[in-house]
């Protein structure tokens, strides 16, 4: 059998996880879940999978349900270092599910005690990946990225050389405003924002993608993941979601990789990565939602966020301010504080603020350095622009 961790276990990465494993489970025994506050329901995680460890990240919850999970003989714990102090066993598999830059700290403490890590804690990886692969590499720990269009530029390039790489597509749904000018919609509600149509995701991750900043994210995360110069990497609107990336060689050949528009896929793929004949259930190819792909570049004016992309990504403080300011100007929109539209132009303009850009040219040297630039930003927009964190 094969030892899972399940950092995130609560949110959607972990609900899917969980359910392939349940499938599977004289293959797999789930060896500790997380979560920040939802005690509820790892709580019942942890009695159906039978899990002996539980990390619950959120203090006051930690201390509110210690007894709790006695009862059921669980152990529970506040921190990943103090879950896995006296582990003796790597993992096969952690898997990553946790959303946001607070993922970061886990994922660092918890790659010493894992064979693979797969991972889908995309501000993390931002942020940090600087210090995720030295620790990956320090502990010989391989790494999966879980995201499909990483997941799928992981398969298509794994067994090719960098050097013949000549353009790398991601595609993009366009969101629910595909088509729509921006300026008609600079004051639509949030509910029509989360109406993503292909995927079922969080509140968060469906806004960017309205925005194209979920895009933007991605293409950021593919530069550090794979190491590849940032001009090799494009966009393309792709309505279906079905394929989710194209690489084209210098060679002539150029690859292509379609799944459904499910998560379950790279998950499953990732548990099942040291087998050479895994068989998915539904894994019929789909060739109608090839017929009539009609790619086209997103228009700048529809989403002038992607002008973020003429910046340049190495592992400055540049990134880390990026994503804090998005996620409160994200979090001020859900919560009908601001419009839109303010999404796209302050975003634009805080960036050009030389309250930040005097940061861009130095590098945080560890996770302290992230979390007093992440409270930075915040004191800032609260003072200067009136919104809340």
């Amino acid at each position: 059998m094969k030892d899972i961790f399940l950092l995130g276990s609560t949110g959607s990465i972990g609900d899917t996880a969980l359910k392939l494993i349940k499938k599977d489970k004289s293959n797999f025994n789930v060896k500790l879940l997380s979560t920040n506050e939802n005690v509820k329901k790892i709580y019942k995680q942890a009695i159906e999978f039978k899990v002996k460890k539980v990390v619950i990240f959120n203090k006051k919850s930690y201390l509110n349900n210690i007894k709790k999970f006695n009862k059921k003989k669980i152990n529970v714990f506040l921190t990943i270092k103090d879950a896995l102090r006296k582990n003796k066993k790597k993992s096969f598999l952690t898997i990553n599910g946790i959303s946001g830059i607070e993922g970061l700290e886990p994922t660092l403490d918890i790659i010493k005690y894992s064979n693979n890590l797969a991972m889908a804690n995309k501000e993390s990886i931002i942020c940090g990946w600087q210090f995720i692969t030295k620790e990956l590499k320090k502990w010989n720990t391989g790494f999966i990225p879980l995201d499909s269009e990483h997941f799928s530029i992981w398969s298509l390039i794994k067994n090719e050389s960098k050097q013949n790489i000549n353009k790398i597509y991601l595609t993009a749904s366009g969101g629910p405003f595909l088509n729509k000018d921006l300026k008609k919609i600079k004051n639509i509600k949030p509910k029509f924002a989360l109406n993503h149509p292909n995927w079922k995701m969080g509140k968060k991750i469906s806004i960017d993608s309205a925005t194209m900043m979920n895009k933007i994210f991605e293409i950021i995360e593919a530069i550090k993941i794979f190491n590849i110069e940032g001009n090799k990497f494009d966009i393309l609107i792709h309505p279906k979601s079905y394929l989710h990336a194209i690489v084209n060689f210098k060679n002539g050949l150029t690859k292509l990789l379609a799944h459904e528009t499910t998560m379950e896929i790279p998950i499953a793929n990732s548990l099942y990565v040291s087998k050479n004949n895994f068989i998915y259930n539904n894994s019929n190819f789909n060739y109608h939602k090839l017929n009539s792909l009609n790619f086209v570049k997103p228009n700048i004016k529809n989403f002038p966020l992607l002008k973020i992309l003429n910046y340049k990504f190495k592992h400055t403080f540049f990134e880390i301010i990026l994503v804090s300011i998005n996620d409160i100007l994200v979090k001020n929109y859900l919560a009908n504080k601001i419009s839109y539209i303010s999404i796209h132009y302050k975003m634009l303009e805080l960036l050009k603020k030389p309250y930040f850009t005097k940061y861009y040219s130095s590098s945080p040297k560890n996770i302290k350095d992230i979390k007093s630039m992440v409270e930075i930003v915040n004191q800032y927009l609260i003072k200067e622009l009136k919104v809340n964190d």
